[in-house]
């Protein structure tokens, strides 16, 4: 993943090709004919005020001087800024000063006033080409930032994927061989069986195909995060009916299990709604109950709270087990197998997949999870995003 996240900054900080010599070439001609077209217009309309005003020179002169913004502003480089500043100085000698259609250098003031206006000519070409630098140069550290969060947004997409994998290959294959191996044992071997036995193997068979169901259900998930941005489809909806179709759906699966909920006094207009994916949400809380009932290696009920705060609505599901290992809390929605607490059951059925999968969700939601050791147990809660454009 870093490999791939460097590649890209590098790809990202190299500099543009070079224009073609074709490209140089029709660039210049068509600077050239726009500093032609715009001289022209500007001494047209530079006599036009030469016939009709009493002291034609101040306006003649703004008129050059708004030729020089143009220039600089539709050309590359400061030469033709520089060139349209000179050749409006010789203009206003040759046709706008005694004698007419000639040029005169030795006029009295004439030196002073014309050096003025070269130089505000010459600093105007020069002011206005370095603000279209520097407006370039933003544009280009505009697209370079946008170019990097590409970047950083694949290399993300690139661990999340990378977790996946490793979990599903782990969590996809232990119990497939269960289920061929129990199934194979009561084949080979039904006739030696006694019934005890044969309904243990049937149960053995029965709790890992269920497990296989409920990872799929989990991948089935994730494929409705849209690849591209790493987002979801949401729509209003109010997080306790949410949360009380994902409790029905765990106690479907735990029957024995005891879930007590907790959510805010409130009006029934001032339900708590927010933006989200509510079948992807429902899976998240699922996977977090369905864990706490599997690992904490405790008979007490779960807990699920919701709260709310100025910015975000809270999902709180504690246990009173065993807890989690406190070098594994740091990583422990990164995918993979580890163990809660000393002695954990149930070797194969790691909450790698599924803890991945809830931060996939979450990540998607532009929500945060999180995970923590409490003094009896732990408690898991992600938060979403108090969202009200639909």
């Amino acid at each position: 993943m870093d490999e791939h996240f460097e590649r890209n900054k590098k790809e990202s900080a190299k500099p543009e090709t070079a224009p073609s010599k074709e490209e140089l070439i029709r660039i210049h001609k068509k600077d050239t004919l726009m500093s032609m077209g715009v001289f022209f217009a500007v001494t047209v309309a530079s006599f036009f005020f030469n016939e009709l005003a009493s002291d034609p020179m101040l306006n003649i002169a703004m008129l050059y001087t708004l030729g020089v913004f143009i220039i600089t502003r539709y050309t590359d480089g400061y030469i033709y800024g520089l060139m349209f500043a000179i050749a409006s100085v010789l203009s206003v000698n040759f046709f706008f000063t005694y004698p007419f259609q000639n040029f005169n250098f030795t006029l009295e003031g004439y030196q002073v006033t014309f050096l003025g206006m070269f130089i505000i000519g010459i600093f105007t070409s020069t002011m206005s080409t370095n603000m279209k630098e520097q407006s370039r140069k933003l544009v280009e550290q505009e697209k370079a930032l946008a170019e990097q969060e590409k970047a950083l947004l694949e290399a993300k997409k690139e661990k999340m994927r990378a977790n996946l994998l490793r979990a599903v290959s782990h969590d996809l294959r232990t119990p497939l061989t269960g289920i061929i191996g129990n199934s194979s044992s009561y084949l080979e071997m039904d006739d030696k069986l006694t019934d005890e036995e044969k309904r243990n193997l049937v149960e053995y068979i029965n709790s890992d195909a269920n497990w296989l169901l409920n990872m799929v259900e989990n991948l089935l998930s994730v494929t409705r995060i849209d690849n591209e941005t790493a987002s979801v489809s949401k729509s209003l909806e109010p997080v306790d009916e949410v949360v009380a179709a994902a409790v029905i759906q765990f106690k479907k699966r735990f029957p024995e299990a005891e879930v007590h909920v907790t959510v805010p006094e409130s009006e029934p207009d001032d339900a708590m709604m927010v933006m989200m994916d509510a079948m992807l949400i429902q899976q998240v809380i699922i996977n977090i109950l369905q864990n706490a009932q599997l690992h904490s290696g405790s008979t007490k009920a779960l807990e699920l709270t919701i709260d709310e705060d100025e910015a975000n609505v809270n999902v709180r599901i504690r246990d009173y087990g065993v807890g989690i290992d406190d070098s594994k809390l740091d990583d422990i929605f990164d995918g993979g197998s580890f163990k809660k607490g000393e002695g954990s059951i149930d070797g194969y059925k790691g909450m790698g997949i599924g803890l991945s999968i809830c931060k996939t969700i979450i990540t998607a939601h532009e929500g945060q999870i999180y995970a923590k050791n409490c003094e009896e147990g732990a408690e898991f809660s992600f938060s979403l995003p108090k969202e009200t454009d639909i």
